[in-house]
């Protein structure tokens, strides 16, 4: 990817994925295997979540928050290349606004945490219940969660 190229420095370390966008900028995971055109609002882009070596330094012992800087340092005025949209701070606002937004959930992480790869208790994937794939993005089913 040209984005991912052209960024320095050279030695770069990345954690992210390639998502592609509906009209609603609600990425669609499907759609990365087999894509309708007249629905895409966007061309493959990659979204960083991390930042875990830069410039021969081994970050990942390093606090999220650290490495969160570091990546938004390196990857700013790009155009296919962005960092990972963050929520609210507070997990209330930041799950209202999940709903509000028809995502499919959050990954709630300790700002302090250093980057472990596989599954952790820093860092957990909150889905949200209920919901299905419709004809347009993520459409709730009515639940008793908030």
């Amino acid at each position: 990817m040209a984005a991912i190229a052209s960024l320095s420095p050279a030695t770069l370390v990345l954690d992210g994925e390639v998502c592609i966008f509906d009209e609603r900028l609600i990425s669609r995971f499907e759609w990365l295997r087999d894509r309708p055109t007249e629905e895409t609002a966007t061309p493959p882009i990659f979204i960083a979540s991390d930042c875990l070596w830069l410039a021969g330094h081994d970050l990942r012992d390093q606090g999220l928050d650290l490495r969160r800087e570091r990546l938004e340092q390196v990857v700013k005025a790009q155009d296919m290349l962005l960092p990972a949209r963050r929520l609210a701070e507070d997990g209330l606002k930041a799950w209202d606004q999940v709903i509000e937004w028809g995502y499919e959930g959050l990954i709630a992480k300790d700002s302090a945490s250093p980057y472990r790869a596989g599954r952790t208790l820093a860092w957990l994937k909150v889905k949200v219940p209920n919901y299905r794939e419709g004809e347009r993005g993520w459409e709730a089913k009515p639940s008793k969660f908030r």
